[in-house]
């Protein structure tokens, strides 16, 4: 049965099972154990209950023929799950009380938990929403990744320089997860395509072994658990014993090191020729580990693999698993004798592809040679498929350079494999993630394709699940949104509209604020114990908390942050409201450019936080390793959200939903969800700046001349050459110097361009801030009207438009 359905377990029974399982799982009685054997004692408890519900709901899928979900994603961050899991369970009272009885802390014990480095950004945050969401809508899915040891780096600042260190998330285990050792897929890689009769066989020259290793991911109030599957890769044979009594004995074990490669680490550098070939190994490992587990189990319960679509969608969450429709085409093909035409029209029915970039070098290409090289029999298979789509597009009248465009294969120069081509000709849905991202793909990098296909492209705006993101992360908030409107809004999040009438009433208003300054507090003493800096939790709280990428623009908030220092220090007369830049986020470990914008913002705090004479006034700070949990604790901290990316460049954003889920103000573009966060909030709830999308694109067109506007504005000279000329790095005065020069030279992301609309809209933020009431109902309006940014409601949409599960 359903865990909603169960008894909820007393207290006094959770505490016998925690135990029980303290002695028997963990081998330690309560006077021997410590903090973490608890944590495990604990989760192995509450693990317990989750694994009945876990068979119950595949059980029920398995008798009545559902048709399933798959989500093929490179990232899942998932985060902390002990807290996301008692709270589904409706467990966290029951689970304090027990713990309590032994001396213990629910949330120390829950500190002890470390982050799941499965991902990096938004991308992974979205997927774990995904599966949380698909589970609380009692849809059957599974989430397939890879289980990295070290995934994303644990970043250290030393001397304000980003240090990439391994993220150790796996050194003591991980209670959670199941290895399943009968899914084990043979995964090939080189070799030849050989002629067997009428049949194409593809002999590998290498394979490794993939094995599944679960996760039960459970739905809000128990009412499903779906699985996360992640591929652990092993050699056939890990060691070589003649090499090794040989005296080689490093080279015994080269197999397996190669196989460990693939699973050590998301997104290896892909500035050097083997980083490449170790990003597209990976990507092909976990997805044809994938494609196979999703074939082998419809064959295995429904016999005829052409039904295929009607009992599966598959869904690749970006480019990174694209090769999927090469890889399900060969196994039609090649294992199951399907004719190429018939496997294609199968493919297209199965799989929907999901894309999350404008940015050129976001979307995947590979070297041809390599991919052939690696992959051949799947390269002869993208031939046949391109072969096929470029006769459709002569058939359709499209001029040369259209077809040109979107040829599987990029010619001229080096020849590419583009993976955005195959993803959208082998898929029967193409989607974008806010309304103007989906309409700038129509125009922009799918406009030719968009020609070929007019139906395929569709919206599904991104949402966040507010079990994590509203009543986990901010219980204060939720106990009083209870209090005030009903507790309907924690399973319908479109109920927080009752909100809005409610939104001017000061008790209301006085009661939010204390919530938010406790929040402000306790985040603040976080950040001390971090960094050092101390924080006055009555200034205006000023949040950039994302992935470090020049387009994302933490540069302008910075030499933003340097002209408002200048002018604090030369007007000391004016009423200033006092404001905190909180920063955060991690840079690509070969980005460049990043990395200085790192060393900046710490530059700039070490000179800002130092100063007497801005008195308090402005404190800046960069809280080192950003990551899950660390944004659960900023987010509901937060009085102003920075979504400032370049219009046009941010697919949707996600931190944007968060933010204004809390009662933050967003500063923002018009770019990607912002405008339909505009839309829902009102103008009155939000500070909109800058150049539009096309705007963006006329100036980037020509006649746009940045150094004209940095000479024209007399603050944003004085910050840009303070910067550039070492005020801010006296041990190193030229280390910004091309950074600023790039300002001068193109200025590609507009940060010239838009800084004195953002310098206009900074000074309006203080105005809002002084009208303390007015920002007290902003923020409720703002948590009123974003229900709609749920999860829940962007999975229902997939669901019904385009899997077909509901």
């Amino acid at each position: 049965m359903a865990l909603s359905d169960a008894p909820t377990p007393t207290p006094t029974e959770l505490d016998q099972a925690i135990l029980e399982s303290l002695r028997y799982r963990v081998g330690k009685n309560e006077a021997a154990a410590k903090p973490h054997d608890w944590f495990n004692a604990a989760v192995k408890a509450l693990r317990d209950k989750v694994v009945d519900a876990w068979m119950d709901s595949t059980t029920r899928t398995y008798a009545s023929g559902g048709k399933r979900v798959y989500y093929l994603s490179l990232e899942f961050l998932i985060g902390r799950l002990l807290r996301d899991a008692l709270s589904n369970l409706g467990l966290t009272a029951e689970m304090e009380a027990a713990l309590k009885s032994h001396g213990l802390d629910l949330t120390e014990i829950e500190e002890l938990e470390p982050d799941a480095a499965l991902g990096n950004g938004g991308l992974g945050r979205l997927a774990a929403c995904f599966m949380e969401s698909l589970a609380t809508l009692d849809i059957p899915a599974y989430g397939y990744g890879i289980r990295y040891v070290n995934g994303m780096f644990r970043q250290r600042i030393k001397d304000g320089w980003q240090i990439e260190l391994p993220e150790t998330w796996l050194a003591h285990g991980n209670p959670w997860e199941f290895e399943r050792r009968e899914s084990n897929y043979f995964i090939g890689f080189g070799g030849e395509v050989v002629a067997e009769g009428d049949r194409a066989v593809w002999h590998p020259a290498e394979q490794v072994e993939a094995t599944a290793v679960d996760t039960p991911v459970v739905g809000w109030r128990g009412k499903r658990v779906n699985t996360l599957r992640l591929w652990t890769a092993s050699a056939l044979d890990p060691i070589r014993l003649d090499a090794f009594n040989a005296g080689d004995h490093m080279g015994a074990l080269s197999a397996q090191v190669r196989a460990d490669s693939l699973v050590r680490v998301l997104y290896p550098a892909d500035s050097n020729e083997a980083g490449q070939e170790l990003r597209l190994r990976q990507e092909y490992f976990f997805t044809s580990a994938s494609i196979q587990d999703i074939v082998r189990r419809h064959v295995q319960y429904q016999e005829d693999v052409r039904t295929l679509p009607e009992e599966a969608a598959i869904q690749l969450n970006d480019t990174h698993p694209a090769v999927a429709v090469a890889e399900l085409m060969r196994l039609l093909i090649d294992d199951h004798g399907i004719e190429f035409d018939e496997a294609l029209a199968i493919t297209r029915g199965t799989i929907a592809y999901t894309n999350h970039t404008l940015l050129p070098e976001a979307l995947e290409t590979w070297p041809l040679p390599l991919f052939e090289r690696l992959l051949p029999r799947h390269m002869q298979i993208i031939y046949a498929i391109n072969s096929r789509v470029l006769k459709e597009a002569h058939k359709a009248g499209l001029e040369e350079s259209a077809v040109a465009a979107i040829s599987l294969i990029a010619e001229g120069g080096e020849r590419r494999v583009r993976m955005a081509n195959l993803a959208f000709t082998g898929a029967h849905s193409v989607n974008g993630v806010a309304a103007l991202h989906t309409d700038l793909m129509k125009s922009t990098v799918f406009a030719d394709l968009h020609r070929l296909y007019p139906d395929r492209i569709n919206n599904k705006t991104n949402g966040v699940t507010p079990r994590r993101w509203l009543q986990q992360c901010n219980p204060g908030l939720t106990s009083l949104l209870c209090e005030a409107i009903g507790p309907g809004f924690l399973d319908d999040t479109t109920q927080l509209e009752k909100l809005d009438a409610l939104a001017d009433d000061a008790a209301l208003q006085e009661r939010a604020h204390l919530v938010k300054r406790q929040n402000k507090v306790a985040l603040a003493a976080h950040i001390t114990d971090l960094t050092g800096v101390r924080l006055d939790p009555d200034a205006l709280f000023d949040v950039q908390i994302k992935r470090i990428h020049e387009y994302k623009r933490q540069l302008l908030n910075l030499v933003e942050t340097v002209a408002l220092y200048d002018q604090i220090r030369s007007h000391p007369e004016r009423d200033w409201v006092p404001r905190v830049k909180i920063f955060g986020g991690k840079a690509a470990a070969s980005y460049h450019n990043a990395k200085l914008v790192i060393k900046l913002a710490g530059d700039i705090a070490r000179r800002v936080n130092a100063d007497p004479s801005v008195g308090g006034l402005l404190k800046v700070v960069f809280v080192p390793n950003y990551n899950v949990s660390l944004a659960e604790r900023i987010i509901p901290a937060a009085d102003l959200s920075e979504q400032i990316s370049t219009a046009g460049m941010e697919a949707s954003g996600t931190g944007n939903m968060k933010f204004a889920l809390n009662g933050a103000l967003t500063i923002g573009t018009l770019d990607g969800a912002n405008i339909e966060i505009k839309d829902r909030v009102g103008n009155a709830n939000i500070q909109i700046f800058g150049l539009t999308a096309d705007e963006v694109a006329e100036k980037r067109s020509g006649g746009y001349t940045p150094r004209e506007v940095i000479e024209g504005n007399r603050e944003l000279s004085q910050a840009v050459n303070s910067i550039a000329s070492g005020v801010f790095s006296p041990d190193d005065p030229g280390r910004y110097a091309d950074l600023m020069g790039g300002l001068y030279d193109h200025d590609w992301f507009m940060v010239a361009a838009d800084f004195e609309s953002y310098s206009e809209a900074q000074r309006a933020i203080d105005r809002r801030w002084l009208d303390q009431a007015g920002w007290r109902a902003s923020a409720l309006r703002n948590v009123a009207h974003v229900g709609w940014f749920s999860s829940d409601r962007t999975i229902g949409e997939y669901a019904r438009d385009i899997w077909g599960v509901m």
